[in-house]
């Protein structure tokens, strides 16, 4: 009867086979790493958007003296500014159309302090990329702007001639998330480029969420749920205008965008 086998991976393995293994550990070699994934699967522009905002703050802080409130009442949005009667009563300069016109939007970039700032930008963070990869960093940062434009509107509107300023982003934030709720269908915040058609105004997960959005802005500012019960920390009517600006808009919005807009985010 024939002896058994020998295994070809024993210690007297053959000596092509030997070859053959060195030449696959070079070949091996070779061969280009896989591609690395980002930390973070957010577009440039939402990022440097972040940074600027995270800067300012800190340049605002840092000023000696009373720098950083002086900052507050030259660039914040001040009701009282606006309001002819105050004014006259008063006898203030209300100061050229220009310094006027120039807090409707300067306003967006002051924050209150560090915690106010985090909240905003974890906010920027989560609704940003889905619009930005949409539309592109041009059409975004408009679209980012034109809705705090309206929150500072709307904030307006309800705070005729009051002396308390409103500062930050959350009205602007706030506009970036019905916009991304509506491409929500279509793109998730990690996926790729989509042309899918927006979510419609009046679809149901689109008015549960506006109603949702609007109880706990009028709760948190009517009440001060969640901060401590101190009143007038939250313009709610900022972030209502803001939120409002963005779900009328951002169909006008998404027609405007170029269709060669978006790449795959492991790019």
């Amino acid at each position: 009867m024939p002896g058994p086998r020998k295994s070809v991976s024993s210690r007297h393995s053959a000596p092509w086979l030997k070859a053959a293994n060195h030449l696959d550990t070079h070949m091996a070699f070779l061969q280009s790493a896989p591609q690395r994934q980002p930390i973070f699967r957010s577009p440039p522009v939402v990022l440097w958007l972040i940074g600027v905002l995270a800067a300012l703050h800190a340049w605002r802080v840092t000023r000696p003296g009373d720098g950083p409130d002086s900052l507050v009442y030259e660039y914040g949005l001040y009701p009282l500014r606006y309001s002819r009667a105050f004014l006259e009563s008063h006898m203030a300069n209300p100061g050229t159309l220009w310094e006027r016109a120039v807090p409707f939007i300067s306003y967006i970039g002051l924050h209150n302090d560090w915690v106010h700032l985090t909240i905003n930008c974890f906010f920027l963070l989560a609704f940003g990329p889905i619009v930005a990869r949409r539309w592109g960093a041009s059409l975004f940062l408009i679209f980012f702007t034109i809705c705090g434009v309206f929150a500072a509107l709307v904030y307006l509107a309800f705070n005729w001639a009051s002396p308390v300023p409103v500062v930050g982003a959350s009205g602007a934030i706030s506009g970036l998330m019905p916009a991304a709720l509506r491409l929500l269908p279509g793109q998730a915040p990690w996926a790729a480029h989509s042309d899918a058609p927006l979510a419609p105004l009046f679809s149901r997960p689109m008015l549960v969420f506006t109603v949702f959005f609007a109880v706990i802005n009028v709760l948190t500012g009517l009440t001060g749920l969640g901060i401590g019960g101190e009143r007038g920390l939250v313009a709610w009517q900022a972030h209502l205008g803001g939120f409002l600006a963005g779900l009328l808009l951002s169909g006008l919005f998404d027609s405007l965008r170029p269709r060669n807009v978006g790449v795959p985010v492991d790019r």
